[in-house]
């Protein structure tokens, strides 16, 4: 049975995969982690970072054992798949992402952090604010909100994979958006295609960026053609 390793994204844990994981796991060795930080693990000291979150997969791998793994990757996971397999490809298989946002500059990165203020979040969207203090508690929802921000304006100065990367790996990945996603665009995710040597595209209809509002079935049933 392969080994399916299941990223989420910035903001996100591991619990939102719950449903995803018990359709899965009769055809895959189901793993999943919580990113340094999120889901209730410890806040580092060191600024969040793409590298950052894929030691956190290393460390994983090394202490489970498992030599190599595909993933499947929403939004920052699939962007830590990429630079896992840009750096280790050995410890790398198969990557499905979805709704992975590739290109960052300063304006992009500005705009990004906007929606991130803890003071702007708790009058605008309190609902979703009290999940997020939920899903990552015991700790500090405001440092975390903070430490996100800071990541993603690095991002803007220092894109972690740069275009010119994608060419180089040599991985069997499928880069996947939804025709609704209104933080990732069409143009640099089919961008990401084409230079990938071994590149696929997949475009799910009528689904958003959040993760809640991707089709499960339907995300199982392209974790199976794609991966297994």
């Amino acid at each position: 049975m392969n080994n399916l390793l299941l990223l989420h994204g910035a903001l996100g844990a591991k619990s939102q995969f719950t449903e995803l994981e018990s359709k899965l796991n009769t055809d895959f060795e189901i793993h999943s982690i919580n990113f340094l930080g999120h889901g209730g693990e410890p806040v580092p000291d060191e600024p969040f970072s793409i590298k950052l979150f894929a030691e956190d997969v290393l460390k994983y791998l090394d202490e489970k054992k498992i030599d190599k793994i595909n993933i499947f990757g929403y939004s920052m996971g699939g962007y830590v798949a990429i630079y896992l397999a840009g750096n280790y490809p050995e410890r790398i298989g198969k990557i499905l992402t979805v709704a992975t946002k590739f290109r960052w500059d300063a304006e992009i990165s500005s705009r990004e952090i906007g929606m991130l203020d803890y003071n702007r979040m708790k009058e605008k969207v309190p609902a979703f604010l009290s999940e997020l203090e939920s899903r990552h508690a015991p700790q500090n929802l405001e440092i975390i909100l903070q430490k996100t921000k800071e990541m993603m304006l690095n991002l803007g100065k220092n894109n972690e994979v740069k275009y010119n990367d994608f060419e180089l790996i040599k991985n069997d990945i499928t880069v996947g958006i939804g025709d609704r996603d209104k933080m990732v665009t069409l143009t640099e995710t089919v961008d990401v295609y084409k230079k990938l040597p071994n590149g696929k595209l997949l475009v799910l209809p009528n689904t958003p960026h959040p993760f809640e509002g991707i089709d499960v079935e339907r995300l199982v049933f392209e974790i199976k053609k794609l991966i297994g």
